[in-house]
């Protein structure tokens, strides 16, 4: 048996722009994707902490050390330039694997989603 545990967390970064006109996903620094462990074409979970809502996407890579955080396509509806989100990732392991995994935990810098 496997179950989903926490990967790796962006804790409380600040969405930098909201493309609707795109085919869809969220584009991280590249700086922030490392030091999550967080991969281009992951399935993330992202929580607005401005207004509840969640959503499902995949990762793609941005430039590094600028701090961006886009959220497009249709996810540009759920966030505003601005809003505060966390954004998650998970991963399938045995029961075992997971009481001795670590879980990456990043908390960047709100006001220019660098590290600390």
């Amino acid at each position: 048996m496997t179950i989903e545990v926490l990967k790796s967390k962006i804790h409380r970064v600040t969405v930098t722009g909201a493309e609707l006109d795109y085919i869809g996903s969220i584009t991280i620094d590249r700086t922030l994707m490392d030091a999550a462990e967080i991969v281009a074409g992951e399935k993330v979970q992202v929580v607005n902490v401005n207004n509840g809502e969640r959503l499902e996407t995949y990762v793609i890579e941005g430039a590094e050390n600028v701090g961006e955080i886009t959220l497009n396509g249709p996810a540009a509806r759920k966030v505003q330039k601005g809003d505060i989100i966390i954004i998650i990732s998970y991963a399938s392991m045995s029961v075992d694997a997971a009481k001795a995994f670590h879980p990456r935990l990043i908390f960047p810098d709100t006001a220019t989603n660098s590290l600390v």
